[in-house]
């Protein structure tokens, strides 16, 4: 692990933090490998319910990818896929991860950070916060799985808007375009995010993992979806020791604690 990304825990929330922040928290491939390792831990560890994503220093999430190293990661044939292959992987997980993520944004979200935020679950932001996908100011070409998840959270027009434009995007301008779950004063980002974190934790498990692979099966093409094992989980959830513990819970007005089982 490289201390560029470091990981936490407290209680049943994780969290992992991009940590360059010298450098806004740009990402370099052995940054990417490092958050492959943690989101693989947390995604196998029973105990974590929920997991945020932040980044260092307080003046960006993430400003994308650490150009200072293109020339040594991504200026052949062979390392420009091996670093794609990289970051599908980590994005790909993310987007899968079986339970709810949050991206805390700082300040600046550019780039890879705009396509991190969107494979997360929830984004929340301050008000100072500033997006920006820069990669027709600098020739880069941006695969389908990256723009789909930009359109399947944004519209194909504003979409659009980010790509052909290239140009910095406002926390207001993000809200309004349904980038951003919610927008909070600077000071107030990392509290909400936890707060937020904290009232999901305290949440069946079961149905919020069932309703987060339920969403993810509308935004699949049809074809593909898998209607009997949506319906597995949502049965699962009724057999469950916890839907016991929710009603007795209701019936004597306590607060309910719920298990996963």
């Amino acid at each position: 692990m490289t201390d560029k990304i470091l990981t936490e825990q407290s209680g049943d929330i994780a969290r992992i933090i991009f940590n360059q922040p010298e450098k806004r928290n740009a990402v370099s491939l052995e940054m990417w490998e490092a958050v492959e390792a943690a989101v693989t831990r947390f995604r196998d560890d029973p105990t974590v319910r929920i997991l945020i994503l932040s980044g260092a220093g307080g003046k960006a999430f993430v400003s994308g990818a650490d150009i200072s190293k293109f020339e040594s990661e991504r200026a052949s044939e062979e390392g420009v896929a091996h670093y794609n292959a990289t970051t599908k992987r980590v994005y790909d997980m993310i987007e899968a991860f079986p339970k709810p993520t949050i991206a805390q944004i700082d300040g600046f979200c550019v780039g890879g950070g705009v396509a991190l935020a969107l494979c997360c679950d929830l984004r929340i932001c301050g008000q100072g916060a500033q997006f920006a996908v820069p990669a027709a100011k600098l020739g880069l070409g941006y695969a389908f799985p990256g723009i789909k998840r930009l359109v399947d959270v944004v519209g194909p027009s504003f979409a659009k808007e980010i790509f052909f434009t290239a140009r910095r995007f406002t926390a207001e301008e993000a809200r309004i375009m349904g980038l951003v779950n919610r927008v909070v004063p600077d000071d107030k980002v990392a509290e909400t995010a936890l707060e937020t974190a904290q009232m999901i934790a305290e949440n069946a498990p079961m149905t919020v993992a069932s309703v987060k692979y339920i969403v993810g099966q509308t935004v699949t093409p049809e074809s593909q979806r898998d209607l009997a094992e949506c319906d597995a989980r949502v049965k699962a959830c009724f057999d469950s020791q916890d839907y016991i513990e929710g009603r007795r819970a209701f019936m004597e007005k306590r607060k309910p604690n719920f298990v996963g089982a």
